[in-house]
């Protein structure tokens, strides 16, 4: 069988390198990889579907499954896992803790954003803070005028506008005009910049006390396979799931092996062991078994705050050749 010749757009992790560099190979693929920032995948894939095998938004990708319109399979490789505790803040000198944010501005590049669909998430489930009792004021991280990828359809009761022409988000939080900040970007502000931080004093305890209340380590991004090679080739996306997973079981023994550190980082041998004694040996896990609480949590939330138009599962968004693997 001659092998085929695809385009693969995904970020350059660690848990992917292996892959890249050739260690790992995917089954019946001769790929071509690009390694792009998320934003340029997520651009590119959903405008102009030009990519055959690629990194997706989950949440644009959940827009679009329930509406029917989604030109990729999914598959669940989980490239990119973050608690979003990190990814709030405010202006110091007003807000004082989460519950504080009610009634208040709060700037985001775009609405549909997975992290954002995550931190509304925490925010209303932990703090009572529902989309509906904040103002959104959407702009660009760095540059004005960024607009949202996809169509929405909003319920009534979500106020959402545009930053004035000119400004960003980031000007805005460090002059006042907002009170709070959500992105999976820092704020583009000047080191120093006066009442500006975190929303969470320590952002890391939040996240581990979020998890052992929850067993959740919210997922942002997927991978997938363009449909209608899906479709000429059924075997692909279940391919692709198995090569991914190879690497990142080969990315984390290097990792863990302790002679030499591999990443640019002290102290990466005590974060590991700490993560695992937290949350498990395999705590950045692929495939629906294992996942399907934290997808169905996202999809509830994601559905509830008006960005699907239906409730989306995960036998909606991945390849049923995706649920399971042989075992010996």
């Amino acid at each position: 069988m001659n092998k085929l010749n695809l385009s693969v757009a995904i970020g350059n992790y660690d848990r992917c390198r292996p892959l890249i560099d050739g260690a790992v190979q995917i089954d019946g693929v001769n790929p071509i990889f690009m390694t792009l920032s998320p934003e340029e995948i997520f651009f590119r894939a959903f405008r102009g579907e030009e990519f055959d095998i690629c990194e997706l938004s989950l949440s644009s990708s959940t827009v679009k499954t329930a509406a029917g319109t989604l030109p990729y399979v999914g598959v669940p490789v989980f490239l990119s896992r973050a608690f979003r505790h990190t990814a709030i803040y405010v202006r110091t000198d007003r807000i004082r803790k989460p519950e504080d944010l009610r009634g208040c501005r709060i700037g985001l590049p775009e609405y549909q954003l997975t992290a954002n669909v995550w931190v509304r998430s925490f925010l209303e489930d932990d703090h009572g803070v529902k989309p509906s009792d904040v103002t959104w004021v959407r702009g660009g991280i760095s540059h004005a005028g960024r607009p949202e990828k996809i169509r929405l359809d909003l319920p009534p009761n979500v106020k959402l506008e545009d930053a004035p022409e000119g400004e960003t988000i980031s000007s805005l939080l460090a002059k006042g005009e907002i009170d709070a900040y959500v992105a999976p970007r820092a704020p583009d502000v000047a080191p120093g910049t006066p009442n500006v931080g975190w929303l969470y004093p320590d952002p890391v305890a939040a996240a581990q006390d979020y998890f052992r209340r929850t067993c959740i380590f919210p997922i942002m991004h997927i991978l997938g396979v363009r449909r209608e090679l899906a479709e000429q080739h059924p075997w692909l996306p279940g391919a692709v799931y198995k090569a991914f997973n190879e690497s990142k079981s080969v990315a984390l023994a290097h990792l863990g092996e302790t002679s030499a550190t591999k990443i640019t980082l002290p102290f990466a041998e005590e974060r590991l062991k700490e993560a695992r004694e937290l949350m498990g040996e395999d705590f950045w896990s692929y495939g629906v078994d294992g996942n399907r609480h934290v997808l169905d949590k996202f999809f509830d939330h994601h559905h509830r705050q008006g960005l699907s138009s239906r409730l989306v599962t995960p036998e909606d968004l991945f390849h049923p050749g995706t649920f399971e693997s042989f075992k010996l």
